[in-house]
């Protein structure tokens, strides 16, 4: 069950975009996919259109009152399965401390779904902070994959970024595995190329050779309740996240 966080502390750099998008483009792949909203603004939630309900059936239920993970998976049609996100969610840093055994929580619920012999890829929307929630799954994932913005600021983000995963590496005893990945990339504009090359001097390969371009179709999916594929197959989009895809499987990163 290899397990993938989107993970950035910076807001507004495509986490959620990119989360979806590529589960998307992982089962045009015939990949099989689990989703998890961690995200206590549950916009990835909100884009399956039916996920959105009752708290005792999202992952805040499986913190709060210890439900399995796999009782609380909803499908989604041509992606595979996802696991919904509440409000509630905001309260499980004041709640629950941040000692090891909630640090380790998702872990442990993944390892207990993965007895049953099941080969999905886990892929992890995390919330735009640094808090208990974002580290369950950076405790849980075996890669992080960081959606960063074609501006100064977000290219700042990411050398924090960085500098949080190397402080955590003591506590993980192991080196997560990442791939930096620029999103609303515009190709009118040198800066983009500017920051492109300025990551790939910080981060070498490390850095996707794919970027995700500007585009409009990629704004317009979620408003529809579709991932870019169903929604505009032929868009620039839909064909900057197949190459993703394609580039991540190639790297034997997924």
């Amino acid at each position: 069950m290899p397990r993938i966080a989107v993970f950035n502390q910076k807001g507004g750099v495509g986490k959620t975009t990119t989360a979806l998008n590529l589960a998307a483009a992982m089962a045009r792949l015939k990949q099989r996919v689990l989703m998890i909203d961690l995200d206590p603004q549950a916009h990835l939630s909100a884009v399956h259109g039916q996920a959105l309900g009752q708290v005792t059936d999202s992952v805040y239920a499986f913190y709060q009152d210890g439900r399995a993970l796999a009782e609380l998976e909803v499908g989604w049609d041509g992606i595979g399965h996802l696991i919904p996100a509440h409000a509630e969610l905001i309260k499980v840093d004041s709640t629950f401390g941040k000692g090891p055994t909630i640090l380790n929580r998702l872990n442990q619920g993944l390892n207990d779904l993965n007895t049953d012999q099941d080969d999905r890829n886990v892929v992890i929307d995390c919330c735009p902070f640094l808090g208990v929630l974002s580290l369950n799954a950076v405790f849980a994932a075996d890669r992080l994959l960081v959606p960063i913005s074609s501006d100064f600021l977000a290219l700042r983000g990411a050398l924090q970024v960085e500098r949080t995963l190397r402080a955590l590496e003591p506590v993980l005893k192991r080196r997560v595995e990442r791939r930096y990945l620029l999103t609303r990339f515009d190709r009118r504009r040198n800066m983009s190329f500017e920051i492109q090359k300025r990551l790939t001097d910080q981060f070498g390969d490390e850095v996707c050779k794919t970027v995700i371009s500007e585009n409009v179709a990629i704004a317009e999916a979620p408003a529809c309740n579709r991932d870019i594929f169903s929604h505009a197959a032929a868009s620039r989009g839909a064909q900057d996240y197949a190459a993703l895809a394609e580039e991540l499987v190639q790297k034997d990163f997924l």
